[in-house]
C-alpha cells in the first residue's frame, strides 16, 4: 500500500475551483436553505403569515454571518463530536443574541420584523445545522458496518467471546468501540468492570457497568462471561497481576490491547487482542518527554547510533526517528542485525534519512572516516560487550570493545564537532565485581575526562541504567525457550533480583537524561524496585498457564562468575539528586586522576596483547587500579589475581560466600 506521505494527486487546471473550496460553498449553501427553512417555518407558525423575501434574505445574511464566523462549514460533518456540537450551540446562542439586539437597537427600519419569530428561527437554525451533521454522521457509521447502538454480526466461523472489559474509562471506551467495529474478532461485549462509585449501575455507549473488580470472579460465573480484556493503562503492575490471577482461577481468558496509546507510528492502530505479558506485569508508569527541547537539538540533526543494530540502538533510533532528524546514521559491526533494524525502520519511517555503516569501534581509522563523511552533531553509544561470563573468560574482548572502542568514539566525535554525546552504561559499573562492570565504569570516566576538553556548549554524558525486557540475551527469552522446551526452568539463586526497564522507557530516559542533561555527568535512570529472578520465572510459567513444581521444573543453577546477587545503583559516595526528570538522577563521579586513566588504558591495551596468564594478570591489575572499588570474581578474572578477593554481593555489604562453578 502507498503511504499517504509519498502520494502525490494530479493537479486540477488552473481554471478548475479547488475541490476543498467546491465543498466549502456547498456546506455553505446547504446551511444556507437550512436558515431560510427555519425562518419561512417560523415565520408562518408564531404570525399566520409568509415570510417576506426581504425578512428572508435579511434573516439568511444574518444565520450565515454568524455561521462563517464560527466557521461552521470547517466541521467534517460525518464525524462530528462533541465539541462541533458544542460550537454550533455557541453559534445558536450568538444568532440568539445578535437578533435580539437589532430588532431593539434599530427597530425603527424594522431589520426583523418580529422578535419572537427572529428568537424562533435563530434556535431551529441551530437545531437543524446540528441534526444535518447528525444524520449524516449516523449514516457514515452504518455505511461503515458500526451502529452506535449494537453490535454487528460476526462473520461466518468466527468464534464468539462473551467478553467483560475492566475500566470504564476513555481506553476502556475505546476499546469497546472499536471491538464492536472489528466483529471478526468475535467479541460480543456483555459489561464493564469499574470501581468508580459514579459509575455503578450506568451505561456507557449502550453497555451496563456490572460493578467493581472486587466482584469480578462472581460475575465471570454469572455472565458465563469467555474473555476479559484488561483496558487501565494507568494501573500498576501488581494490580494487573492481582486482576490476571482472578480471571484465570474463574477459567477465562485474560487480554490486553498493545499499542493502544502509541498512536505515532505510520501503521493504523487496530484492537488485536493480545495475552498478559510480563510487561504487563512489570508495567512502570508512562514516560513523560519535554518534547520540545529533544525537538529543538534533534530536528534537523544529523545522530550517528552505535550498536544501531542491537535492541537499544534500534530503540533509540525509533524514538529519535519521531523527532525528525536530517538523518540517522546506525553504525555497528553485525551486518545481520543492522539488516533487521534497517527493514524495520525503513517499514514505519518511510521517508526518513537512513545510513547503514558497517564499522568496528575498535578501528579508529575506519571510524574517522565515517565521521569525517556525516560530521554527527548528537551521538548515541550503545556499542558495548554486556554478556558478563564471557567477559569473564575474555577480559581482553572487555577492554578492546568497552574501553578503547569507547575512547575511539570519543575521539572522532570530538574532531567533528559533535555537540552531544550520550554513553550507554550500565548499573554493573557501581562496586563492579566483574569485568563488564569495570570497563564501563573507566569507559564513564573517559567520557568525563572527554567532556573538560570539549568546547563550551557541548554535552558529554553517560547514563547508566540497568536490565531491559526481552533484550538480547537477557532472561525473559532464555524463560521463554525453557518453558517451549517443557523446562526445567534454571535460576542462579534463590535471593538473586536484577532492575528490569522496557527498552522504549530506557530509550525514552537515556534521550531525555543524555541530550538535556548537564555535561560531565553520569545519570541514573529510576529502575523502580528490584525484581527477583525466581518471581519473574514464576510468573512467566504462570502466564503460560503452567504451574511450578507440578508442570514445569524450576531448578538453581548457581551464581556464575562475575554475578552479584542483587545490583546496586549508586555508590556510597555519588549524589542521588534529581535533575533533569523526575525520573532520572544525578549520580556525580568521584574525582579521577586523568594522567592515571591516560596510563591506565594504554597498559591495558598492552596488557590485551600478552600471552595467556601474563593477559589476565595485567589486566586484572590495571583494572584494580583505575576502578578502586571493583572487587574481582574468585571464580572469574579475579582467579588470576595474587590474592583473589572474596566475591561482594554488594560495596554496602559485607562478604557472602555461595557455591560456584568453575570457569
Amino acid at each position: 500500500m502507498t503511504p499517504l506521505s509519498s502520494y502525490r494527486p494530479a493537479l486540477p487546471p488552473p481554471t478548475t475551483l479547488d475541490q476543498p473550496l467546491l465543498r466549502q460553498g456547498v456546506k455553505l449553501l446547504l446551511d444556507g436553505g437550512l436558515a431560510v427553512a427555519a425562518w419561512i417555518a417560523c415565520q408562518f407558525i408564531f404570525r399566520g403569515t409568509h415570510a417576506t423575501p426581504i425578512g428572508t434574505l435579511r434573516w439568511t445574511f444574518l444565520a450565515m454571518g454568524v455561521n462563517l464566523v464560527f466557521q461552521l462549514t470547517f466541521q467534517h460533518y460525518r464525524l462530528i463530536g462533541f465539541r462541533d456540537a458544542l460550537r454550533i450551540a455557541m453559534a445558536t446562542v450568538a444568532l440568539l443574541l445578535l437578533s435580539t439586539f437589532l430588532n431593539i437597537v434599530i427597530h425603527e427600519i424594522h431589520f426583523l420584523p418580529d422578535l419572537g419569530v427572529a428568537a424562533a428561527s435563530a434556535l431551529t437554525t441551530g437545531g437543524l445545522w446540528l441534526s444535518l451533521r447528525a444524520i449524516l454522521r449516523v449514516r457514515h457509521e452504518q455505511i461503515l458496518g458500526f451502529s452506535l447502538f449494537s453490535a454487528q454480526d460476526p462473520p461466518e466461523g468466527t468464534v464468539l467471546h462473551r467478553t467483560l472489559i475492566v475500566g470504564a474509562g476513555r481506553a476502556g471506551l475505546m476499546i469497546a468501540q472499536e471491538l464492536r467495529r472489528h466483529p471478526e474478532l468475535g467479541s460480543h461485549i456483555v459489561g464493564f468492570i469499574d470501581d468508580a462509585l459514579d459509575k455503578q449501575g450506568i451505561r456507557l455507549q449502550g453497555i451496563r457497568v456490572l460493578g467493581p473488580s472486587r466482584l469480578l470472579r462472581d460475575l465471570i460465573k454469572e455472565h458465563a462471561i469467555t474473555q476479559v480484556v484488561l483496558a487501565i493503562p494507568s494501573a500498576p503492575g501488581s494490580v494487573i497481576r492481582q486482576l490476571a490471577d482472578v480471571v484465570r482461577l474463574a477459567e477465562a481468558e485474560v487480554k490486553t490491547v498493545p499499542g493502544l496509546f502509541n498512536l505515532l507510528g505510520s501503521r493504523a492502530w487496530k484492537p488485536e487482542l493480545k495475552d498478559i505479558s510480563i510487561e504487563d506485569l512489570l508495567r512502570r508508569d508512562p514516560v513523560h518527554l519535554d518534547q520540545t527541547s529533544l525537538s529543538l537539538v534533534l530536528q534537523d540533526s544529523v545522530v550517528l547510533i552505535t550498536g544501531g543494530g542491537g535492541s537499544i540502538g534500534g530503540e533509540l533510533a525509533r524514538q529519535v526517528a519521531a523527532f525528525r532528524p536530517a538523518r540517522i546514521v546506525l553504525l555497528g559491526r553485525g551486518e545481520n542485525s543492522l539488516w533487521t533494524v534497517e527493514r524495520s525502520l525503513r517499514s514505519e519511517f518511510p521517508n526518513h534519512g537512513l545510513s547503514l555503516e558497517l564499522c568496528d569501534i575498535r578501528n579508529p581509522s575506519r571510524l574517522q572516516q565515517v565521521f569525517d563523511r556525516w560530521r554527527p552533531q548528537v551521538v548515541l553509544h550503545a556499542a558495548a560487550h554486556k554478556h558478563v561470563p564471557y567477559l569473564e573468560a575474555h577480559p581482553e574482548e572487555a577492554v578492546e570493545n568497552n574501553i578503547v572502542g569507547t575512547l575511539n568514539v570519543l575521539r572522532a566525535a570530538r574532531s567533528v564537532d559533535t555537540h552531544s554525546f550520550v554513553n550507554i552504561s550500565t548499573d554493573k559499573a557501581v562496586n563492579p565485581t566483574n569485568v563488564l562492570g569495570a570497563t564501563k565504569r573507566i569507559a564513564e570516566y573517559l567520557v568525563v575526562q572527554t567532556a573538560r576538553l570539549a568546547p563550551e556548549g557541548s554535552r558529554y554524558v553517560s547514563v547508566r541504567f540497568g536490565n531491559v525486557l526481552g533484550s538480547r540475551g537477557s532472561v525473559i527469552p532464555i524463560f521463554q525457550e525453557q518453558i517451549r522446551s517443557g523446562g526445567p526452568l534454571t535460576v542462579t539463586h534463590s535471593e538473586m533480583t536484577r532492575y528490569f526497564m522496557t527498552i522504549p522507557e530506557a530509550s525514552q530516559l537515556v534521550l531525555q537524561a543524555g541530550i538535556l542533561g548537564d555535561t560531565a555527568k553520569v545519570y541514573v535512570l529510576d529502575m523502580g524496585a528490584p525484581v527477583r529472578i525466581v518471581d519473574l520465572a514464576t510468573d512467566m510459567a504462570r502466564l503460560s498457564g503452567l504451574v511450578i513444581g507440578r508442570d514445569i521444573d524450576l531448578e538453581f543453577s548457581g551464581i556464575r562468575p562475575g554475578e552479584k546477587l542483587f545490583e546496586e545503583l549508586f555508590s556510597m559516595n555519588e549524589d542521588q539528586s534529581s535533575e533533569v526528570h523526575p525520573k532520572v538522577f544525578n549520580a556525580d563521579p568521584e574525582d579521577i586522576d586523568e594522567d592515571l586513566i591516560e596510563e591506565g588504558v594504554a597498559a591495558l591495551r598492552q596488557a590485551a596483547l600478552e600471552k595467556e596468564g601474563l593477559r589476565q594478570t595485567q589486566i586484572l591489575h590495571w583494572l584494580q587500579r583505575l576502578v578502586p572499588s571493583y572487587a574481582p570474581s574468585p571464580t572469574g578474572l579475579g582467579r588470576h589475581g595474587g590474592e583473589a578477593k572474596d566475591r561482594r554481593v554488594s560495596g554496602a555489604h559485607p562478604v557472602l560466600v555461595f557455591p560456584t562453578h568453575q570457569a
